[in-house]
C-alpha cells in the first residue's frame, strides 16, 4: 500500500512541471513523500519508497518520451512502453539514492534533511552523469513564477534546493505544533524568494542600442511527413515563402529551425543563393545537416546577403541513442561498425560551444534543440554573446508536455545568463524570451507562422553566469559531509 502511495505522490510532484505548473500541489506532494520516506521503519523500506516515488515522478513527468516511437509506429511503437519504464525507473534510482542518504539520519528531522539534500544532489548529478539528462528537475516547478528569478544567482540546482528543503521542513516535524511552525517557516522562505523575484521583474529593462531585428520562421512540418518524398518540397517552399514575406521592421537576420533544409550543406547547390534573393539580402540562419568524409553533423549554417555561407555551428551535445550510440566509434575498432559515427552511422559531435559574429545581428550563442537543457553548455562559450539563438525540432516531443517542458527550460537558461533567447521551432513553440525569462511573443504548437521582433536587451552578467554550479556543488558537499559526519559521531 505504501508503495502505491509513494508512486501517487511522486506523480503529484510532477504536476509542478510544464505545462501544468501546479507548484502549489507539487510542493505538498513532495512534503508528504518526504514524510513517507523518513518514517519508514528501515533503510531498505526507505530506499524502496524513494525508488517507487521517483518512478511515479519521472513516469508522469516524462511520459512524452514515448512520442518519438510513434512517429513510425509500425516499426518502433512496440518499444514505447519499454522506453518509458526503463527511463522512469532508471531516473528514479537517483531518488532511491537520496532515500538511502536519508536513512542514515538519526531523528526524523535529520532524515528529512538528508532526503532533501539527496534530492538536490541527485538533480546536480543528473546534469552530468552519462552525458547528463537534467530534464524535470524538482526546481523546475518554479519556472513560471517570480521565484524563478533566483536562478540568476543560485542556478537550477538552487531552485531544486528551495523546493526540496521547503518540503522537508514540515515533513521532519515530530509533533503537530512543531509542524505548524515549520509550515509557516517554509512559507516565509518561499514568499521571501518569490517577493525578491517579483522585485527583480519590476526593475525597468535596458534598451538595446542599436536595435537587432530578427524574423523567426515556424513551418510546421510534422515529423512523420517531414522527410517524405512527396512532402519535403512542400515544406521547403513554405519556408521560402515565409522568408519572402514583407517585414514591418528592417531585418538583420532570418532564422529557419533545426534541420529545416532537406539537403546536406555540401550538396545544397544554389539553394542559399535562391534564399538570399527571396530574403532581399537579409542573412539567413538555417538548420541543416552536413558531411565531412564519413562523418555527419547536425548544424546551423548562416548565409550572407549574397547567399554565401560564412558561419557554421555543429551541435556538440548530442542525444544518446537518438543522434549517436555511446561508444559506437570504440566498438568499430573491434569490427562492429553499425553504431560508429565515424562510419556515417549517426551524428558526430561538433568541437564545442561557439559564439558567432553575425555583424549587424550581433554576437550569437547558437543552441540546437536538446543543448538548451544544459546550463553548463552555455557557460562553455568562449565569450559572452549578445543573445542566445535556439533552433529546434520539437515535432519529436508530441503535443502534450514535451514541447512545453523544453520551452520552460529555455526560459530558465535566459534567466541564468541574463541574456535574451530567441527560438525557432519547426512545429512550435517558436518564442521570443527576454533576459528575465518572460515570454514576449510566441507561436502556438502545430501552426504555420513567422515572428518579426526586436531582440530584447541583455542584462549584466549574472552571478550564476560567472560561477555556474560550483557554489552549489561546494554546499552540497559540505552538507553531505556534515550530515554523514554527525551521524557517525552519534553512532560512536
Amino acid at each position: 500500500m505504501r508503495l502505491f502511495l509513494a508512486a501517487g505522490l511522486g506523480a503529484g510532484v510532477s504536476l509542478g512541471q510544464a505545462p501544468w505548473g501546479l507548484w502549489w500541489l507539487a510542493l505538498p506532494a513532495l512534503a508528504l513523500l518526504t514524510r513517507l520516506v523518513v518514517v519508514a521503519p528501515g533503510a531498505a523500506q526507505a530506499v524502496w519508497l524513494g525508488w517507487i516515488g521517483g518512478a511515479g515522478y519521472f513516469g508522469a513527468g516524462l511520459f512524452w518520451i514515448v512520442e518519438p516511437f510513434f512517429v513510425d509506429a509500425a516499426r518502433h511503437g512496440w518499444m514505447a512502453p519499454f522506453a518509458l519504464v526503463f527511463l522512469a525507473f532508471g531516473m528514479a534510482l537517483f531518488w532511491a539514492l537520496a532515500a538511502g542518504v536519508a536513512a542514515r539520519g538519526g531523528t526524523i528531522g535529520q532524515r528529512a534533511f538528508g532526503f532533501a539534500l539527496g534530492i538536490v544532489a541527485a538533480d546536480m548529478l543528473r546534469g552530468y552523469v552519462f552525458t547528463g539528462f537534467p530534464w524535470a528537475l524538482v526546481g523546475h516547478i518554479w519556472i513560471d513564477t517570480p521565484a524563478a528569478q533566483a536562478a540568476a544567482f543560485i542556478g537550477p540546482v538552487g531552485l531544486s534546493a528551495l523546493a526540496a528543503f521547503a518540503a522537508a521542513l514540515p515533513a521532519g516535524a515530530t509533533s503537530r505544533r512543531v509542524r505548524g511552525g515549520l509550515v509557516l517557516l517554509s512559507a516565509i522562505v518561499v514568499a521571501g524568494v518569490w517577493l525578491a523575484g517579483a522585485s527583480r521583474l519590476a526593475v525597468p529593462d535596458p534598451v538595446r542600442d542599436p536595435a537587432i531585428n530578427v524574423r523567426l520562421i515556424q513551418p510546421n512540418a510534422a515529423q512523420h511527413l517531414k522527410w517524405r518524398a512527396d512532402m519535403w518540397r512542400v515544406f521547403l517552399d513554405r519556408q521560402m515563402e515565409q522568408t519572402a514575406q514583407p517585414a514591418a521592421l528592417p531585418l538583420d537576420l532570418i532564422v529557419w529551425p533545426e534541420t529545416a533544409i532537406p539537403f546536406l550543406l555540401d550538396r545544397s547547390g544554389p539553394l542559399f543563393e535562391d534564399i538570399a534573393v527571396l530574403s532581399d539580402g537579409v542573412p539567413v540562419a538555417a538548420g541543416i545537416q552536413r558531411e565531412d568524409g564519413l562523418r555527419f553533423f547536425n548544424s546551423l549554417a548562416v548565409a550572407d546577403r549574397a547567399g554565401q555561407v560564412f558561419a557554421v555551428y555543429d551541435k556538440w551535445h548530442l542525444v544518446p541513442f537518438g543522434e549517436y550510440v555511446p561508444f559506437g566509434d570504440a566498438l568499430s575498432t573491434f569490427g562492429i561498425s553499425a553504431f560508429a559515427a565515424r562510419e556515417g552511422n549517426g551524428y558526430s559531435a561538433g568541437p564545442g560551444a561557439r559564439v558567432l559574429d553575425l555583424g549587424s545581428a550581433g554576437k550569437v550563442l547558437p543552441l540546437i534543440c536538446y543543448e538548451a537543457v544544459f546550463p553548463q553548455d552555455l557557460r562553455a562559450a568562449p565569450e559572452r554573446a549578445d543573445w542566445i539563438l535556439q533552433v529546434t525540432n520539437d515535432g519529436w516531443f508530441g503535443n502534450v508536455s514535451g514541447p512545453y517542458q523544453h520551452l520552460a527550460q529555455a526560459r530558465l537558461r535566459a534567466i541564468e545568463q541574463g541574456l535574451p533567447l530567441l527560438r525557432a521551432a519547426n512545429t512550435g513553440i517558436t518564442a521570443v524570451i527576454d533576459a528575465k525569462g518572460r515570454m514576449l511573443r510566441s507561436l502556438p504548437l502545430n501552426t504555420v507562422g513567422v515572428i518579426d521582433t526586436a531582440v530584447p536587451a541583455a542584462l549584466a552578467p549574472t552571478v550564476y553566469a560567472r560561477t555556474g554550479d560550483l557554489p552549489a556543488t561546494i554546499l552540497i558537499a559540505i552538507g553531505l559531509f556534515v550530515f554523514v559526519g554527525y551521524r557517525q559521531r552519534l553512532s560512536d
